[in-house]
């Protein structure tokens, strides 16, 4: 039987599944969790490169599982032993339909289903703010996840992170090269107050230990103030030494793109991806990573929570200096 989180034991004896465990937010979590004393289980693809998990995650154990499958999570990874907690980190690689329904989804219900059945007593799972408007597919596959969640009776903590540094990062090596910072509409349009992988790691790992995160929703952000792209790209500039260049992209042109895209993977189903990409670009061209106001309608910085202390800022000076580099991959579209 799973460990009761009410008796005096150390961390030590906690033992936690990880999924999602080879992505930055994972790897983040992962590191999290062995910091404060966890025994650490990280669930991997296959074909995961095992030298690189061993030094990614050194000092957890490495089991591979295929995490689209309850049946095997639970022979494989849950019946070995009692766990205590799962920490989801499980996302879609690009955001098209037939991922996020595979990942964001299925494998996440699954492994929820199987943990239960399982006895293990708490589920920490990663969504997103952005499914308080939930407009694109991995967003509902996001937020069906949720409500499955809620419905299994497991204790749960649902994160909701505003925005991730790498996301915010793209157009650094472009402006390096000279090019002016893009922009749509005038950059005001949207703000978010962004989190870095190593204060959402320590915070996910938060929520096995604090009552009060538990059984509950629970929007985060890093700390300062709501940044918008400008101000993005103002400090960018600032930070390179450079006078600021913007090059601004009607947000109505995107809309026509995602428009016609759109019309024509009615035709030509093959398009169905390029239309939903250009879906997800508008959608974080015109919306903000922030807590929604339900009754106004608008978002608010004052009701989005913050953690930790590392700033974007710092990140990009870190960035530009050398000492790390910004691994999108996939997510490149976000």
């Amino acid at each position: 039987m799973a460990l009761n989180y009410n008796q005096d034991l150390t961390k030590q004896h906690h033992r936690i599944v990880v999924l999602g465990a080879t992505g930055t937010i994972g790897r983040a979590t992962t590191a999290a969790l062995l910091r404060n004393g966890y025994n650490v289980t990280c669930v991997v693809r296959p074909d995961s490169g095992t030298t690189d998990l061993q030094i990614n995650l050194q000092g957890a154990e490495i089991v591979e599982a295929d995490i689209t499958d309850s049946d095997c999570l639970r022979s494989t990874v849950f019946s070995n032993a009692p766990f205590d907690a799962v920490i989801s980190c499980l996302a879609s690689r690009n955001g098209a339909p037939k991922d996020a329904v595979a990942i964001d989804h299925h494998a996440t219900v699954g492994a929820i289903e199987a943990a239960k059945a399982e006895g293990v007593a708490h589920f920490v799972l990663l969504s997103a703010i952005c499914v308080q408007k939930p407009r694109l597919a991995f967003q509902h596959a996001k937020l069906a996840a949720e409500q499955a969640l809620v419905a299994s009776g497991l204790t749960f903590s649902i994160v909701r992170p505003t925005a991730y540094f790498k996301s915010l990062s793209g157009q650094i090596a472009r402006v390096q090269r000279g090019k002016p910072y893009l922009l749509f509409g005038d950059g005001e349009l949207t703000a978010c107050t962004p989190i870095s992988d190593r204060d959402l790691g320590e915070y996910l790992v938060s929520c096995l230990a604090d009552p009060g995160l538990r059984n509950r929703i629970l929007p985060i952000g890093g700390p300062g103030p709501a940044l918008t792209p400008r101000a993005q790209g103002e400090h960018l500039f600032s930070l390179l030494g450079r006078r600021p260049r913007f090059k601004h992209v009607p947000v109505g042109m995107m809309r026509g793109i995602g428009g016609v895209l759109g019309a024509a993977s009615r035709v030509v189903p093959s398009l169905s991806a390029k239309a939903e990409f250009a879906r997800i670009g508008l959608y974080y061209a015109t919306e903000s990573m922030l807590v929604l106001d339900p009754e106004t309608g608008r978002y608010d910085r004052a009701a989005t929570p913050s953690t930790g202390q590392d700033t974007l800022f710092d990140y990009y000076a870190a960035v530009i200096n050398g000492e790390t580099t910004v691994e999108r991959g996939e997510h490149s579209v976000f």
